[in-house]
């Protein structure tokens, strides 16, 4: 039987931990599973899950927490994890995604950088496409 929708105020205050504080994180699932699941809309359509919070601030234990518990892989997500084939793949399939802005406005390229050495490879690949644009212009 479905249950009633997640309760914003445990969505937002799961989200905030996913920024950095993982035993936080771990105890909020423990407690509500569904809230991998979770978004929050801080306003004017910026959108925002937990693996989301997790990858523009560079937190892979966290990320990897989550996809653990069923996260949805996004590109914000394989950029930040250093996961090059991924990114590769859907670019490839849908280039314009190079310029996509993920929570905050924060661009993919910026995504990769919160990587670290992790994500260089990821982040030179980016490069390499807004490195194009500006010769061209």
């Amino acid at each position: 039987m479905p249950r009633g929708p997640l309760n914003h105020e445990l969505v937002r205050e799961f989200i905030v931990a996913a920024h950095g504080d993982y035993d936080e994180v771990a105890r909020l699932l423990k407690q509500e599973p569904a809230l991998v699941h979770g978004v929050i809309d801080w306003g004017s359509g910026d959108w925002e899950s937990a693996l989301g919070a997790a990858s523009h601030t560079g937190n892979f234990s966290i990320a990897r927490l989550l996809l653990a518990h069923g996260a949805r892989m996004d590109i914000f997500a394989a950029a930040m994890l250093g996961e090059l084939n991924v990114v590769k793949a859907i670019i490839e399939n849908h280039p314009e995604t190079v310029y996509a802005k993920g929570p905050h406005g924060i661009s993919l390229i910026r995504h990769a950088e919160a990587g670290g050495n992790a994500a260089i490879f990821v982040y030179e690949y980016l490069s390499s496409f807004l490195s194009k644009e500006v010769v061209g212009k």
